[in-house]
């Protein structure tokens, strides 16, 4: 069955829940890159060094991993309607608040409440989507990927917007959308069953005990911190106004959503997840190479590029740590993202402290390793991520091999599971 299908099924006909929950991600992803064309404005605003206020990432990012292992004991008590609401209120307020302060400090410290408000909302989304979507699992996954690919294209394009004018508005305008999706969320969502059995606070913990997933953790642990070099590091390097800033960040969004949709599927049928990914991170390593190294047109270019690398890994590994594992999906998302956020919150602050200490070469020759890393990840560990390449079938609509079993279908927690 083709995903892209607009019959019944297709990622075009879907449920209004789905799409209200698919837009309120949109926003809930726009919050990652909103700040990136405005940092530093952000910096000149509250006199603060670039390090400083890379801690908006870093704060934001060790909150959301940490709060990972809280959003499945939450949502399996007051249900996934009710914790995305709980989500999206906690950054209504914070990022208002985050648009008042008077300091740095107040600043990262409203942007790690933001932080805890995204992770109950974020990983309960997926799983939301997953389980009110018509056309199954792939649909569901490709329509969660286009809310994160849109969001982070429109991000940085709000902040630019917004940002140009004073570096306060683009949380405020923030605040606001998210308080739409609240809105969206209470009107059109309708509270799931709860599942019969409550997640505790250890069970993404106990998932990571199993290889395929753990190996998917890791080697999603080296990526982000190439991600988010990228993304937090490389505004400093090009020192572009908000404006200029925000059309290089759109335009990599723009890639990104493209390469996460329709790209990826499509090398994914051709050459295999476990190949797509290996390949695409060997490339985005030598691109930050070359964005650390180059003249500063070539900087801007490989920014821009560096969409595309990262459009088609955030798929494949979307679909790793949903599939590799016969966790529930809520449960091996929240163990999968408690893993790799910490490079998320690692990356923004170790960029900058590496160019005080070296030069500002250095930070993406790091970059460049971890993505290697990454990629070796994918190759030593290649038969514990193995599973997938069956669903790399069932989303085409092809018959799986004999090496590659066809995946049988469970209902847990109230979401489609693979179950080995």
């Amino acid at each position: 069955m083709d995903p892209f299908d607009a019959g019944a099924g297709g990622l075009l006909k879907q449920p209004k829940s789905v799409w209200a929950t698919a837009g309120a991600s949109v926003v809930a992803f726009m919050g990652i890159g909103l700040v990136d064309p405005i940092l530093p404005s952000i910096a000149q605003g509250l006199d603060a060094t670039a390090s400083q206020v890379s801690l908006l990432f870093t704060s934001y990012f060790l909150i959301t991993a940490v709060a990972m292992l809280v959003t499945g004991f939450v949502s399996s008590r007051i249900g996934g309607r009710r914790t995305l609401l709980l989500g999206l209120a906690f950054v209504v307020v914070f990022a208002g608040l985050a648009g008042t302060s008077g300091s740095v400090g107040e600043l990262v410290g409203f942007r790690a409440g933001w932080g805890l408000g995204n992770a109950l909302f974020v990983s309960t989304a997926l799983a939301v989507i997953v389980g009110a979507a018509a056309g199954g699992s792939a649909a569901a996954i490709l329509l969660y990927e286009s809310a994160l690919g849109l969001g982070m294209a429109c991000g940085p394009l709000l902040g630019a917007l917004l940002g140009d004018a004073s570096w306060r508005y683009p949380f405020f305008g923030t605040a606001f959308l998210m308080a739409v999706g609240f809105l969206c969320i209470a009107v059109f969502l309708k509270e799931q069953p709860k599942p019969a059995r409550k997640t505790s606070l250890l069970d993404p913990i106990k998932a990571l005990g199993h290889g395929g997933l753990a190996s998917a953790a890791v080697s999603a642990f080296f990526y982000n911190y190439t991600f988010f070099t990228v993304l937090a590091f490389t505004p400093f390097v090009l020192n572009m106004s908000p404006y200029r800033s925000g059309a290089v960040f759109f335009a990599w969004g723009v890639l990104l959503a493209v390469f996460s949709v329709i790209v990826a599927p499509r090398l994914q049928k051709r050459f295999g997840s476990l190949k797509v990914l290996g390949g695409s991170l060997v490339l985005l390593a030598a691109d930050v190479l070359v964005l650390g190294y180059g003249s500063h047109t070539a900087a801007v270019v490989c920014t821009i590029l560096s969409g595309a690398f990262i459009g088609v890994n955030n798929t494949v590994y979307t679909e790793l740590a949903l599939g590799v594992s016969d966790a529930p999906r809520p449960v091996a998302s929240a163990g999968y993202n408690f893993v790799r956020w910490f490079a998320a919150a690692a990356a923004p602050f170790f960029a900058p402290k590496i160019e005080e200490w070296t030069d500002v070469h250095i930070p993406f020759v790091v970059a460049a390793l971890t993505a290697i890393a990454g990629a070796a990840v994918v190759v030593v560990r290649r038969k514990a991520l193995t599973l997938p390449q069956a669903l790399d079938s069932a989303r085409a609509g092809g018959t799986p091999t004999a090496e590659e079993p066809e995946p049988k279908h469970a209902t847990e927690d109230g979401v489609t599971v693979f179950a080995n």
